[in-house]
């Protein structure tokens, strides 16, 4: 379709430019927005689903989360496939009527959003100023009554704006420099008078957002004086608690429109890409965090999701029961013991016992422990040969070179840190490990493996710049720019692990102590509590899809865009040579990612038929193979190192 205005006062379609000024990194800048819109969209609709099918949810609080989740869903995906079509295949061109109706919903949405929110306030008034009236003053006729309310309130102050930009006519071309048709963008395209557009917009915005944050704050008022008003200090506290997903929701709603109100005043002359960042977070930011806020906080709703993923989910790799048996008196008496110390509760038997594990190594498969440590050995002096060949080598100072020594590292922590017990354990059958000392291998081993999957992702960005900006590559890649990756990658790992362990550590251990495991694995150590594990292992649930799933995105990404310029260089030798710089990279990603995808496969499908000494081995083997063939991958690949690897021994 052509973009004209010739036979007409308004354009056939307008033109979106995306985010002005950063049109060369709209690929990496979709995968936050995609990643972000897929937990908007899973998110509001498990909360849909949950609300519908739970007939104990049908109270007039979650009835308005419902219609917040549904104007969330509604704003998100009004705007978020178009400007993925933008940022992806470049399909910049929306019909003019198209841009009308997506203004029209994306505004009215946003106006019943803020009046929803005000609903809810007042929900909460009535729940704690007026308990014993709640249902009888928040009646079903009477929210569906406020609801339609928000729906005409909007409507109601939309409309005009479609009519009132038809009329206009636009002579500043068809280029609005946004990634949607936001009503401001359109009307400095437009010829004429356009004040009364701007003085309706801005009342309208100031009409909405002052007239109900003062309700909601006059709401909140009376709350703290009736909270304040109870005797016990636990009362007080559990009538704040229910307020806090709700205070959660106003603040991830109205925080982005106020910052962007005081950016529009006190940084005017800030490039226009940070203003439509800002706004594009108001858009994203409330329909990703508030299924979370809301599932974290809610009791009910936490438990329903739990119990929807609970089967598949949290303990894939342990689902068949085999505790060892020994002898019965032996076993009540260690039990009770390790229990009564781990607990904290007083020991009453004769016998010292201290805080204790055994690890099983893997259950029916004792004869392949041999050759497990070996390639824990093999791969502890491999990683460390590359660390040394790249640390005294000054050749070796490229970034790829100090990326791998960093994944050398990493590889020799984790191995490091399982590698003597297991071979104790292989060797010696030397299963015990102390409660502490078992809690910080589990730490490390997690740490160690995140920030390798991080490793992974900043190895790929190097590549991405070796080959798309080879001429800028040792100006974009500084030392100071490496280490600030390096240190990123660790603080998020270890910022990801501490509440896990801190979690796991804190649970009461009342069963067997027996660990199914070769290493103090997170579920395995979990699955002997005697209280309820499912906190911790959804957090590590949510947290790894997160990490992993982030990681490999921008992974396939850089992916992308390599194989786009490689493939668009015109020698064969060329493209050759410049792939032949990922080859070990990639291969190191395989061999890391397969035995996670075969894991999560067996976790997931065959968790009834695959015996747990495979699924035990699965885990080990994601472990071992990616450390133990670094060495071979990159002296095989790399000529440099497998040179120095030659000298070395001459030497």
């Amino acid at each position: 379709m052509s973009v004209s205005n010739i036979t007409s006062t308004h354009p056939v379609a307008f033109l979106l430019v995306g985010i002005p000024g950063l049109e060369h990194l709209h690929v990496w800048i979709s995968i936050p927005f995609c990643f972000a819109y897929t937990l908007a969209l899973l998110g509001n609709c498990t909360l849909l689903f949950i609300i519908q099918v739970e007939a104990a949810l049908h109270e007039p609080m979650y009835l308005f989360l419902a219609m917040l989740a549904t104007i969330d869903l509604v704003l998100s995906s009004s705007t978020l496939p178009k400007m993925l079509a933008i940022f992806w295949f470049r399909d910049q061109e929306i019909n003019f009527y198209a841009c009308l109706v997506q203004m029209f919903f994306l505004h009215s949405f946003s106006i019943m959003e803020s009046a929803v929110l005000l609903a809810m306030a007042f929900d909460r008034y009535v729940a704690i100023c007026k308990p014993l009236h709640y249902t009888t003053i928040l009646t079903g006729p009477l929210i569906t009554k406020i609801g339609i309310a928000a729906m005409t309130r909007a409507v109601t102050l939309m409309t005009p704006l479609p009519f009132l930009l038809r009329r206009f006519h636009y002579c500043r071309g068809p280029m609005i420099a946004h990634c949607y048709c936001e009503h401001m963008a359109v009307v400095r395209l437009a010829c004429g008078d356009t004040r009364f557009n701007n003085i309706y917009g801005i009342a309208v915005a100031m009409f909405i957002v002052v007239l109900d944050l003062f309700f909601v704050i006059l709401s909140y008022i009376f709350i703290l004086r009736a909270v304040l008003q109870l005797a016990s200090q636990e009362a007080r506290y559990k009538a704040l608690g229910t307020c806090v997903s709700h205070i959660g929701a106003i603040l991830s709603t109205y925080t982005p429109v106020v910052i962007s109100s005081v950016m529009h005043r006190v940084a005017r002359r800030a490039p226009p890409h940070v203003h439509i960042l800002l706004a594009i977070f108001y858009l994203l930011f409330p329909p990703m965090v508030n299924p979370i806020i809301y599932g974290i906080k809610t009791k009910q709703i936490r438990d329903r999701v739990i119990s929807l993923f609970w089967k598949k989910a949290v303990f894939p790799l342990y689902s068949h029961d085999l505790s060892l048996k020994t002898e019965v008196s032996h076993s009540d008496y260690t039990q009770k013991a390790v229990s009564s110390v781990m607990l904290g509760l007083p020991c009453n038997h004769s016998m010292e016992t201290s805080a204790t594990f055994f690890l099983v190594g893997i259950p029916g498969l004792q004869s392949s422990h041999l050759c497990l440590s070996a390639m824990y050995i093999i791969a502890l002096v491999g990683n460390t040969l590359i660390v040394i060949i790249i640390w005294m080598d000054s050749t070796f100072r490229e970034p790829m070179y100090c990326f791998l020594c960093v994944l050398a590292a990493v590889d020799i922590v984790m191995v490091s840190s399982v590698v003597p017990k297991m071979v104790s354990i292989f060797c010696s059958a030397g299963g015990s490990i102390s409660f502490n000392a078992c809690f910080t291998e589990m730490y490390f081993v997690h740490v160690a493996t995140t920030m390798e999957i991080g490793l992974l992702l900043v190895m790929a960005f190097d590549r991405y710049v070796a080959i798309y900006k080879p001429l800028h590559y040792k100006q974009i890649l500084t030392p100071q720019i490496m280490l600030g990756m390096d240190v990123t990658v660790t603080i998020r790992s270890v910022i990801f692990m501490t509440p896990l362990s801190w979690m796991v550590s804190h649970l009461p251990f009342c069963g067997s102590n027996m660990v199914h495991h070769s290493y103090c694995e997170h579920i395995a150590v979990a699955k002997l509590t005697c209280t309820d594990p499912k906190p911790s292992s959804l957090y590590s649930l949510i947290g790894s899809s997160i990490t992993v799933g982030a990681d490999v995105a921008f992974i396939a990404a850089s992916c992308n865009l390599i194989l786009w310029e490689v493939f668009g260089l015109s020698s064969k030798n060329a493209q050759l040579k410049a792939l032949s710089t990922c080859g070990s990279h990639m291969s190191v990603m395989t061999l890391y990612y397969l035995p996670g995808i075969a894991s999560i496969y067996v976790a997931w499908l065959g968790q009834d038929t695959v015996p747990l000494h495979i699924q035990v081995l699965l885990a080990n083997l994601y472990l071992i193979i990616p450390p133990a063939l670094n060495l071979i991958i990159y002296g095989l690949r790399t000529k440099q190192i497998q040179e120095r690897i030659w000298i070395l021994p001459m030497n």
